[in-house]
């Protein structure tokens, strides 16, 4: 290739990167000051090349003027650690009970060794952390989840306790909002005080839906280990209203893991967040591309 083909081919790589840019533009302006509140979990975690991935796109969103919060889970970090330590761990409908112990051992790894961990990411990446839990300047207040289960010989609803298994009964956003003022990004574990004393571990999908509803957040994004909401056809279904969700969970389009994420999605949006987003966090800059181009990433869900 000559001098002459090779600067002709570098100003076309050039121009596209532009091009990238001016696409980009109106939703930098759209969401400027805006809150993006990010689920980070499942592939991602356990890859280091997808994780500086992730903290750099986190950074490039602060740099554009969104304030990120990531909120992460750690379930597989959580039952390795259990084994490593020797705590069994009970399954009850493939819910694992949290006993004191393993209550103890999730804290641990969730506000410790994880979210410092992506706190180092960011930092790397050029951004300002701040790792944090729901315990943290009473950010997230917890009740204990309740559920039952059907005895298969008598077909008769019983209660099941699932230890120190919890969910979110209230937000304040204080300590959020002010570490965004002093231009940090939080990162968020996923444990929650009870008024009752006790510290309970939270569902990561759970506690970030609770979370960007009560910011008011403009995205909740969702990060997985699938493309988004697939039909029958396992075509991507890229817009859904809440009514959508229902027919198709009805229909069996929807089912097995997706049902929990997709009602947190819509939970969230009744409660104050634009719009939820079920993306796959295994795509490189997935997020971006979901953010700031026309054609989207993954399955958008908002009110209507």
């Amino acid at each position: 290739m000559s001098a002459g083909e090779n600067a002709e081919v570098s100003n076309r790589a050039m121009l596209a990167k532009a091009e990238v840019l001016i696409e980009a533009l109106p939703y930098m302006r759209r969401y400027a000051g805006r809150t993006f509140v990010v689920k980070y979990g499942g592939h991602a975690m356990g890859d280091p090349e997808a994780a500086r991935d992730f903290a750099h796109d986190i950074v490039l969103l602060k740099a554009v003027g969104i304030n990120p919060v990531v909120v992460h889970g750690g379930g597989p970090q959580i039952g390795a650690m259990l084994k490593k330590l020797g705590v069994e761990s009970t399954f009850i409908d493939g819910l694992r009970v949290t006993d004191k112990a393993t209550a103890e051992v999730a804290e641990m790894v969730l506000s410790g060794a994880i979210n410092k961990e992506l706190v180092g990411w960011i930092a790397s990446a050029g951004g300002k952390a701040l790792g944090i839990s729901g315990k943290d300047g009473g950010l997230v207040t917890a009740t204990k989840v309740s559920r039952t289960t059907k005895d298969p010989d008598s077909n008769i609803e019983q209660a099941i306790d699932l230890g120190f298994v919890g969910e979110p009964s209230h937000v304040d956003t204080t300590i959020l909002e002010t570490a965004v003022k002093a231009g940090m990004i939080p990162v968020v574990a996923p444990i929650g005080a009870g008024e009752d004393g006790h510290t309970y571990n939270i569902n990561a999908d759970t506690m970030a839906g609770a979370i960007a509803a009560a910011l008011g957040a403009a995205r909740l994004f969702l990060l997985t280990d699938v493309p988004g909401v697939l039909d029958k056809d396992k075509a991507l279904l890229t817009d859904l209203r809440p009514s959508d969700v229902e027919n198709l969970k009805a229909d069996g389009t929807i089912h097995g893991g997706m049902i929990p994420k997709l009602e947190t999605c819509v939970h969230a949006v009744e409660a104050g967040c634009e719009a939820a987003v079920v993306l796959d966090g295994r795509v490189p800059h997935a997020m971006l591309l979901e953010i700031f181009t026309s054609k989207g990433a993954g399955t958008l869900i908002r009110a209507g």
